[in-house]
């Protein structure tokens, strides 16, 4: 049975009116040889030597778990405990969309219900909505809603260390707006003042300090938090945050070559009728009985569509309770430990690595997963010499141009990432085969 309802006429119209003639212009973007990749699988074979073919063929992918892995860079390789898999799996959960229907849809309700309330805890906010599609498009919708609670100011003041991909969807987001994106510091004229912590290069910020200058200015303060690093700093809400955007991938979702992730937006309760997206709230139906709705669903299939506050239609329901059952299998105490793990390899990572022969590592703030590692040649030719014999070393920064909102990365400089998957012997061993890069012996 076929789910497509487009008819021929259909189609041909709709390619009429963004100008092509045929569906292939549309996939014109994918190198023409990676489109129909041809499996080589002949006609009529058993069930078992089809499967046997297929792995074989999956086999020649290199996963994060076969190599000595220190690539972070946006999505990190985090540990997934099996019970996650085993929720998500449920037909009830794994074959729902979104909650068009919440009176028939109460497991999923409650799910995001539980969802928005670890986050809060985490985030130490009083609201949060039932998710976005990733970190970039939470923190572009934080400034859209920066615009809306400050009228008359259009400025958008970025921090360094933001996520320069992440400054690249906010550049879209706001296009054709008559908003103004700067970098510096939040004055009279900002809306908001956005930055992230720990910042892109894992250096942890001090809230507190940037939360009383944006304040005094009069301008929202916006953090870009990490969420396991929530389990051991201080929460964004404790330091003075009004919004607090992140991207939700360490709770419990596999890197899976980039996606799909999850966007997290916390507020307060005084600015929640200017929040994007959805909330789930509890309730008491006229039978005494609780039950979850949805509410402060300003969507434009809700309300007029000048008046939604997000045009959002899927709010990665599966992703928001992965996240759940993460949080909720870990508990506060398995979260805080985890942090603890990730900040004390870390330290022990940027230690060691900082102390190799023409390697240096600035030791002035405290990081969080990640650092930069000075190289004594371009990181780039490190990491790939390195590669190739399966150890990933980091992110090479010379990949990210210089722009008016950040300033440029030296040629040398590699992000390396440390997570809990890390062990003592494996930063050890990424230290000898730098060493050995280093001196052209790979």
């Amino acid at each position: 049975m076929s789910y497509i309802p487009h008819t021929e006429s259909d189609r041909l119209k709709m390619l009429e009116q963004i100008g092509l003639e045929t569906v292939e212009e549309l996939f014109q973007d994918i190198p023409e040889s990676c489109r129909y990749p041809e499996l080589n699988i002949p006609d009529g074979l058993p069930e078992m030597v089809v499967k046997k073919r297929l792995k074989d063929l999956s086999d020649r992918n290199q996963s994060s778990d076969d190599a000595l892995w220190f690539l972070g860079g946006g999505l990190y390789r985090h540990f997934v405990p099996s019970v996650v898999d085993a929720v998500l799996s449920r037909g009830e959960f794994f074959t729902a969309y979104t909650p068009y229907q919440p009176e028939v849809s109460q497991g999923t309700l409650q799910a995001l219900f539980e969802f928005q309330t670890m986050i809060a805890e985490l985030y130490g906010m009083e609201v949060v909505n039932a998710s976005h599609y990733d970190g970039a498009a939470a923190m572009a919708e934080a400034a859209l809603m920066a615009l809306r609670c400050k009228s008359g100011r259009k400025e958008i003041v970025l921090d360094e260390g933001i996520h320069p991909e992440y400054i690249e969807v906010m550049e879209t987001y706001l296009a054709g707006s008559d908003a103004l994106m700067r970098k510096g510091r939040p004055d009279d004229n900002s809306a908001c003042f956005i930055t992230a912590n720990p910042a892109f290069t894992g250096e942890i910020r001090d809230l507190k300090a940037l939360a009383e200058e944006c304040h005094g200015v009069g301008a929202l303060f916006i953090v870009h938090a990490d969420p396991l690093a929530c389990g051991l700093l201080e929460s964004p809400g404790v330091c003075g945050a009004d919004i607090v955007t992140g991207e939700g991938q360490p709770l419990g979702i596999p890197m899976s070559y980039g996606g799909p992730s999850l966007g997290l937006f916390a507020t307060t309760k005084k600015l929640i009728r200017k929040m994007p997206g959805r909330v789930v709230g509890r309730t008491m139906d006229a039978g005494g009985r609780a039950g979850c709705v949805l509410t402060f669903s300003a969507r434009e299939q809700h309300i007029r569509r000048e008046k939604a506050t997000s045009n959002i239609c899927s709010n990665q329901g599966l992703m928001a309770l992965a996240a759940a059952v993460y949080m909720a299998a870990m508990g506060k105490q398995g979260i805080r430990e985890t942090a603890r793990l990730i900040y004390d390899k870390t330290a022990y990572a940027s230690l060691t690595l900082g102390q190799l022969e023409g390697f240096s590592v600035d030791q002035g703030s405290s990081c969080f997963r990640e650092f930069i590692l000075s190289c004594p040649s371009p990181a780039a030719d490190i990491a790939d010499a390195l590669q190739k014999k399966g150890i990933f070393p980091g992110l090479a920064l010379s990949r990210f141009e210089a722009s008016e909102y950040r300033s440029a990365y030296r040629e040398n400089d590699l992000l390396v990432c440390v997570t809990e998957m890390n062990s003592k012997d494996e930063i050890d061993r990424l230290a000898k085969a730098l060493t050995a890069a280093a001196k052209g012996n790979m």
